[in-house]
């Protein structure tokens, strides 16, 4: 198996995943992750947590959502980046974010969810899948495992 490096803005964050492959990713126009991100959309990926190797100085902000559900951002301690989060609602699983790939101009988007926040001057592919709020687990996941992009 090979790896698959990503930081921060700053590289004092480094990581490595454990995969063959870039992953492929979804697009999130929440309003929240247009906030978070201060843009359209966050562009991200569902790993299994134990594919993800971290150094550096990471800072963690834990927020509970309105559900009840603990969501944890890791973010670079110098440059605040934000690089990865978990969620109470799916253990074991990391969402790291996609622009923090050393790769990600090579990256592909196969979802979108939130579409009904979308900015309106943004126009997505036909053929690919998008739901007007969160999509089912199984859903996107079909989705995120449908196409592979080369490593």
């Amino acid at each position: 198996m090979s790896t698959i490096a990503g930081g921060c803005r700053c590289g004092a964050v480094r990581y490595t995943l454990a995969l063959d492959a870039l992953p492929t990713t979804y697009a999130c126009h929440c309003l929240d992750c247009q906030t978070w991100t201060g843009s359209a959309f966050s562009q991200q990926t569902f790993l299994p947590e134990d594919s993800l190797a971290v150094t550096g100085p990471v800072s963690v902000y834990e927020l509970t959502t309105p559900s009840g559900r603990v969501s944890r951002q890791r973010v670079c301690g110098i440059c605040h980046t934000r690089i990865f989060n978990t969620n109470s609602a799916r253990p074991g699983v990391v969402v790291v974010r996609a622009g923090t790939l050393d790769r990600s101009d090579h990256l592909e988007v196969v979802a979108h969810i939130w579409v009904k926040r979308k900015q309106p001057w943004l126009d997505l592919p036909r053929d690919v899948p998008a739901w007007p709020e969160g999509a089912p687990v199984e859903q996107l996941s079909q989705a995120l495992a449908r196409g592979r992009t080369d490593a």
